[in-house]
């Protein structure tokens, strides 16, 4: 018998480099009164890096500016807590880890995306 991988169907769009994500991740926390409360936090940027891209361990690595600081976090595509993930736009890029985004203010071409519904 050979071992066969197993895919996980997933509900978020196809995500490569060169794209602008936004994604929509469920916190909990704490209020002062100690009540447990549950919020939706929105993370916008730029796909730089896509790790191990089928089964349950894929990554994804999106990088943002914010006050002059880059921010990045690595998603792993099966997380529970992503409520959704929306596509804002298509960059062309010609490498499959964009890494030189990090140091180089480079304005990229942007590529038309049949928006999703």
């Amino acid at each position: 018998m050979t071992a066969q991988k197993v895919q996980t169907e997933s509900t978020h769009p196809e995500i490569k480099p060169g794209m602008t994500i936004r994604i929509h991740q469920k916190i909990k926390e704490l209020n002062p009164k100690g009540e447990l409360k549950e919020r939706i936090q929105v993370f916008e940027g730029m796909v730089i890096a896509r790790h191990r891209k089928v089964g349950n361990s894929a990554t994804f690595t999106v990088r943002k500016i914010s006050e002059r600081v880059g921010v990045e976090k690595i998603f792993p595509i099966n997380l529970p807590s992503i409520a959704k993930i929306e596509i804002v736009k298509q960059s062309i890029v010609r490498q499959a880890q964009p890494r030189y985004l990090r140091t180089s203010r480079k304005v990229l071409k942007e590529k038309k995306v049949a928006k999703a519904k």
